[in-house]
């Protein structure tokens, strides 16, 4: 079982040698293709003449999270894929950079960035994903207090429980909260907004404003015979079982895939390609993703596709599970497979789902005013940018159906950060105003 990081990070010398061949284009597409409109050009400059603190200073007035946007971002469809060497088949490397910087500037303890005062206001963030981190990022670095409330017992949400070790080294992702931390941001952790504690009694508490940050974690499930059984799975919820059991909180039996099983993995996106590569750690003896649609109409990143077809993950394409025969309450004995109108049963053990997630209704239901559409997704409005129906509570990120993956939450974030920042000065302006005239 390896869930060692796939893909190794530059050395100082080769880091600046792939900063210089880039060409500092007037117009940059690369930036034009990233979803939070890093300054590429002006870091990758600095990053070339060995300036590391000048690139990461420039890289931090964008993104909160470099080490794992350079990681997981979709660069081939973002940064990379709009450079303009891409054409000739060699764009600069630019994620790889990002994360050289984010890595160097860590291990050096180089960014020591001033703490404002926190005297602009109180906000409490729900939720520690990225989309919670950025918000939280973004207000303590204009003089707000803020605090993250996390259900889990480590802070860091789809990143620390959702994405793979081998993809997002755990490590990593601790060091960007620990500079989120050192801002001033105040963690709670195993704190569950909707069960031991509503809304409401955080504007008791004194807060300001309210950001929801809480994805989606209720798992869909498409209409299969037996898929009831208990040895079908939640990809998103498999993935969490392993990375508590890789970080400690779970007992390698509550895993349960692994161990010389067949798995088949149904759905074509980075999370099934997640699952995919995680049973194969664990210890599966066969694993195979069946899509109902072509390669070319997948959701998942070719390159993570590539990397499971050489850990030997197999791939079923224009093809559906049509039923799951049980061999017990607790385990199956076969899938039938149907592909292009044939069907087939052929043995299995385990199936893992990976066709999408909702939000969870445990906030929206203890607690009144916050609207809701027909599937779910939190309803907010443009001004001021990302708040609810329920004054002073906003949302951003998947909770309200608008981000894609990790870069798209943070962009939307940091416009919901924006619109809080206007609203708390607008009311406290206001309250002056009052004050002051009833004086």
């Amino acid at each position: 079982m390896n869930f060692k990081e796939v893909n190794e990070n530059y050395t100082v010398s080769e880091a600046i040698k792939e900063a210089q061949r880039c060409l500092h284009c007037k117009v940059p597409s690369c930036k034009k293709g990233c979803p939070i409109s890093n300054d590429i050009p002006d870091w990758i400059s600095e990053l070339s003449k060995g300036n590391f603190g000048n690139a990461m200073q420039i890289i931090n007035n964008r993104s909160n999270l470099p080490a794992v946007c350079g990681r997981v971002c979709a660069h081939e469809r973002q940064c990379e894929g709009n450079c303009v060497l891409n054409k000739k088949g060699a764009h600069i490397n630019i994620g790889k950079l990002e994360r050289f910087v984010a890595d160097f500037d860590s291990n050096s303890g180089m960014t020591h960035e001033a703490i404002p005062e926190k005297t602009r206001g109180r906000v409490a963030v729900i939720g520690s994903g990225p989309a919670g981190l950025t918000v939280a990022g973004d207000l303590a670095r204009q003089g707000f207090g803020v605090d993250i409330f996390e259900m889990e017992p480590e802070p860091g949400g789809v990143l620390m429980f959702g994405i793979p070790e081998y993809r997002l080294p755990k490590e990593v992702v601790r060091h960007e909260i620990k500079k989120i931390e050192n801002l001033g941001v105040t963690f709670h952790l195993n704190s569950t907004v909707g069960e031991g504690i509503t809304i409401d009694d955080l504007f008791a508490q004194g807060f300001d404003a309210i950001f929801m940050g809480t994805g989606t974690g209720v798992p869909k499930r498409l209409n299969i015979p037996g898929n009831e059984n208990p040895a079908v799975r939640q990809a998103v919820r498999f993935l969490r079982r392993v990375s508590l059991y890789e970080n400690g909180f779970m007992d390698r039996s509550e895993v349960i895939v692994g161990d010389g099983d067949v798995v088949f993995v149904i759905g074509c996106g980075n999370t099934a390609i997640d699952a995919a590569r995680t049973a194969v750690r664990m210890g599966s003896k066969e694993v195979t993703v069946v899509y109902h649609r072509t390669i070319n109409e997948m959701k998942a990143l070719r390159a993570e596709y590539d990397d499971a077809v050489k850990e030997g993950v197999k791939f079923l394409w224009n093809t559906s599970i049509t039923n799951i025969e049980a061999l017990d309450e607790n385990a199956i004995r076969s899938v039938t497979l149907n592909t292009e109108g044939v069907e087939k049963e052929v043995p299995a053990d385990h199936v893992i789902m990976a066709v999408g997630s909702a939000p969870a209704s445990r906030i929206v239901s203890t607690t009144e005013g916050i609207d809701v559409d027909g599937n779910g997704y939190v309803v907010t409005r443009e001004t001021p940018y990302g708040m609810t129906t329920r004054k002073g509570v906003f949302a951003g990120g998947d909770v309200t159906n608008r981000p894609a993956t990790v870069v798209h939450a943070m962009h939307d974030a940091k416009l919901v950060a924006e619109g809080i920042a206007k609203y708390v000065d607008a009311v406290k302006l206001l309250d002056t105003i009052d004050r002051q005239s009833n004086s």
